[in-house]
């Protein structure tokens, strides 16, 4: 990221790389080690889409966005809400409102 997170944002962004892994994981492949880095290049914006605030309906667009345009698949609207919202649950969990 460049620059050192305070500590609650710090665990924000490991906790939101992980429910991208293996809560979000569009093409399958949470099970698999070799494949630990494959959501990390969208992990920086949803991590300033929470940081900013952002609704869980704008997070959830953004995941749409991947999995459809970037990744050729159907949309899952309902599973990127409820993904979008459990970062946000886990943004306030951390003490970030």
């Amino acid at each position: 990221m460049g620059s050192k997170l305070p500590p609650n944002q710090l665990e924000l962004y490991k906790r939101i790389d992980e429910i991208l892994f293996y809560k979000w994981d569009p093409i399958g492949i949470s099970n698999s080690d070799w494949a630990r880095d494959e959501y990390q290049s969208y992990l920086p914006r949803v991590f300033k889409m929470a940081i900013e605030n952002e609704s869980a309906n704008k997070i959830a667009n953004y995941l749409s966005k991947i999995s459809t345009e970037y990744m050729g698949l159907p949309e899952a609207k309902k599973h990127d809400l409820a993904i979008a919202r459990l970062i946000l649950e886990v943004k306030n969990s951390v003490g970030l409102n």
